[in-house]
């Protein structure tokens, strides 16, 4: 399960990335459907998190990165095969 403190630090990345306020993001809000975000934003989130939390994302991980619950999951996964 992924940390509060994480949580939130995935949230501003992405929220920054996708130039909305984290309150319009819940966790299963679709980062393209409700979101409108592209496949270069997603490439842009994918980057930033590899650079904050140092660690690395598959190209699987990516594609199960449609919403912040998705993201934390990846991160999470990322950062247990790093440890």
């Amino acid at each position: 399960m992924t940390s509060p403190d994480r949580i939130v630090a995935i949230k501003q990345i992405v929220s920054e990335i996708l130039e909305i306020e984290p309150t319009d993001m819940t966790m299963t809000s679709r980062f393209k459907e409700d979101h409108d975000a592209d496949s270069l934003r997603a490439i842009e989130i994918l980057a930033s998190l590899e650079k904050a939390f140092g660690v690395t994302i598959s190209q699987d991980g990516l594609a199960r990165m449609v919403n912040l619950e998705g993201v934390c999951q990846v991160v999470d996964e990322a950062a247990s095969i790093k440890s």
